[in-house]
């Protein structure tokens, strides 16, 4: 059975930085596609960044030289390295995980079929 479990979410002032962890259970994350999505209250749920199983990333426009990603193959486990963040960063943060989920649709949440259940991440002024 495929579990995703976030971590690391918190609350933290403009500028600062924080990681996300997303430890997977059920299958090897080197094989899978993932990526981390976030959704604030009415609105669509968006990709942020993800990786598919070659390693290759795929970045939103809007965080591209704040965020990356990575994954540690021996602990199972992905994570979001969060940098320079912004007020707009303000959302639940939900990792996803897909063993079909090509390069070109990472950031497209319909692609998943597996998601945790989210951490939140507040950014303050």
């Amino acid at each position: 059975q495929v579990q995703l479990v976030e971590s690391g979410g918190g609350s933290v002032q403009a500028g600062g930085s924080l990681r996300l962890s997303c430890a997977a259970s059920g299958y090897s994350v080197s094989t899978w596609s993932m990526g981390w999505f976030r959704q604030v209250p009415g609105k669509a749920r968006e990709g942020v960044v993800c990786i598919d199983r070659d390693g290759t990333p795929n970045y939103a426009d809007s965080v591209k030289g704040r965020f990356d990603i990575s994954r540690d193959n021996d602990k199972n486990t992905l994570y979001l390295h969060m940098n320079s963040l912004k007020p707009e960063d303000t959302a639940m943060y939900y990792c996803a995980a897909d063993p079909t989920t090509t390069w070109w649709k990472l950031l497209v949440p319909s692609q998943y079929k597996h998601w945790g259940q989210g951490t939140q991440v507040t950014v303050s002024s």
